[in-house]
């Protein structure tokens, strides 16, 4: 197993965009609360959060390369087999056919990548909270502030942010045995506590 840290130098050796980082980054702090939440080892599911699309920038014209180029990178660490190594392999399955997705880790992936990008979406089209005064404490960030109902509202308008694949996200009921409103609040409350890290 490698170290959050190694898995940090790794994604920034090979990921210079500083949103795409802040998506691994999100994705890797839900996969730590998930973990938690599913009995998962939180160090590794942060890790496999962190490098999911490590080699994006390096494969997003060719889809069926997609998380190949990390197994390399991961290979030269050495880790070529194990759940791990298999949570990477299932990753983008449908372009390359590497491994199908079994346990909890890989469905937690599956399910939280699209969430973690739809909540920043909601995020950004939030007014700014109203600015406190000093006697009054810190205001809190456009991402703090956001309830889980506000998500829900928007997940039910679909011309919002059509891009994010619901169907994907709504698995977590069926494949983690979560309802869609508690994922969701896993999801926020880790993002919001890591707010800074994720500029939002």
């Amino acid at each position: 197993m490698i170290s959050r840290q190694q898995a940090l130098d790794l994604l920034h050796a090979h990921m210079q965009n500083q949103n795409l980082r802040r998506h691994c980054y999100a994705v890797g702090f839900a996969l730590r609360a998930l973990a938690g939440r599913l009995g998962g080892d939180p160090d590794a599911w942060e890790v496999l959060g962190i490098l999911h699309d490590a080699d994006w920038e390096e494969t997003k014209d060719a889809p069926e390369k997609h998380t190949v180029k990390t197994l390399e990178w991961l290979k030269e660490l050495g880790l070529a087999e194990g759940p791990f190594v298999h949570a990477f392999q299932s990753h983008n399955t449908k372009h390359t056919g590497l491994a199908e997705l079994e346990g909890n880790m890989e469905w937690a992936l599956e399910t939280v990548d699209e969430l973690t990008g739809f909540i920043v979406a909601v995020t950004l089209v939030r007014p700014d909270p109203p600015s406190l005064g000093a006697s009054e404490g810190q205001a809190k960030s456009r991402l703090q502030s956001l309830p889980v109902e506000s998500i829900m509202k928007k997940w039910k308008t679909k011309e919002f942010a059509k891009a994010v694949d619901r169907a994907q996200i709504a698995q977590c009921e069926e494949k983690l045995g979560i309802p869609l409103n508690e994922f969701i609040e896993i999801t926020l409350t880790e993002m919001q506590r890591h707010h800074e890290e994720l500029g939002l």
